[in-house]
């Protein structure tokens, strides 16, 4: 289960953003954004979450994931496209020489706190 050292680094990260003064306040809600070909399972990523966060600003915070749909790019004809099955072929040219454009990304987007 890599999701666990994930959420570790998520908080890792999410923590190096929030003021020196931050005391007694707590964080609300992590935004994230998930490629579908970072195999992240975002279930298994929030109970690691919940585990990692137990009594730190983070806890009880809601970990929000926007799944990111694979997308391609065709380098013979430049179309973009939603990959929806395990083929790159471009369905504008049925060139196999396309780059993935989107669908790998792992993003911390926002950090919500509470006042």
């Amino acid at each position: 289960m890599h999701e666990m050292g994930i959420a570790n680094q998520i908080v890792e990260i999410a923590s190096s953003y929030l003021p020196d003064n931050f005391d007694d306040r707590r964080v609300e809600r992590v935004n994230l954004k998930i490629g579908k070909l970072t195999g992240i399972v975002p279930d298994s990523l929030r109970f690691c979450f919940d585990i990692i966060t137990k009594d730190t600003p983070f806890s009880g915070a809601e970990l929000k994931v926007e799944d990111v749909s694979v997308k391609a790019r065709c380098n013979d004809c430049d179309n973009e496209w939603t990959v929806d099955q395990a083929s790159f072929i471009c369905p504008k040219c049925n060139g196999g020489n396309a780059d993935i454009t989107a669908g790998r990304e792992l993003d911390i987007v926002s950090i919500e706190v509470a006042e």
